[in-house]
């Protein structure tokens, strides 16, 4: 989705595009998010995950899809792989609050299976924008699904974790899911080494 594309769908012209804050953007958007009937989970939440953070980010953080607490809450990453993933930030020198957080689908599938690819094709437009609004200049694919979406359908995390992906406007650096995380603690070191690695970066491009 082109910049031009994503005021199509705000219904803001070209003009008031050039007045339009990312805070009032990303509002919008969230407002045709939060109404969504692409596909057939939104029968089955409680709530849509948009995403939250800085709208300013230049790191952006990107996930699989909501799980039974963020279902509940309304918010990405607050189960137990979110306490683990805000423990990995800080151990990188971010704060959650400097970060934009978002998963590739919005809303919880049912029993915390896999997405279908119908689900992450009818989504991928909303990520899309929230990505064009924002603006990063680094992108952390957490997990298989995020990475096989963002950089190559046939992608293999075990293979491209740790390896930067150039974009177009910006870099995405694939790593593990929290998640997955809890239920292999030693691999913990090897996100931890991919996040020190973005913390490079981010300094690179930022100071």
């Amino acid at each position: 989705m082109k910049p031009g594309d994503l005021f199509n769908c705000l219904e803001v012209d070209n003009k008031e595009s050039d007045e339009i804050s990312k805070t009032q953007a990303l509002e919008l958007w969230q407002e045709k998010v939060s109404g969504c009937r692409r596909c057939a989970l939104w029968e089955s939440c409680s709530r849509v995950v948009f995403g939250e953070g800085n709208p300013e980010a230049q790191l952006m953080l990107v996930g699989e899809a909501p799980g039974r607490e963020e279902d509940k809450l309304g918010r990405p990453f607050v189960g137990r792989a979110g306490k683990l993933l805000d423990s990995i930030l800080e151990m990188a020198g971010f704060s959650r609050p400097e970060v934009y957080i978002a998963n590739v689908v919005k809303c919880r599938p049912p029993n915390n299976r896999n997405p279908l690819p119908e689900e992450i094709k009818a989504c991928l437009p909303y990520l899309q924008g929230q990505i064009n609004i924002i603006g990063p200049k680094i992108v952390v694919c957490l997990g298989a699904m995020a990475s096989k979406t963002l950089i190559y359908p046939k992608a293999q995390i075990s293979k491209i974790r740790g390896k930067w992906v150039n974009q177009e406007s910006f870099r995405i650096m694939p790593t593990f899911h929290p998640a997955y995380l809890l239920r292999d603690p030693q691999k913990k070191k090897l996100v931890q080494q991919d996040f020190q690695e973005v913390e490079r970066e981010y300094k690179a491009v930022t100071e």
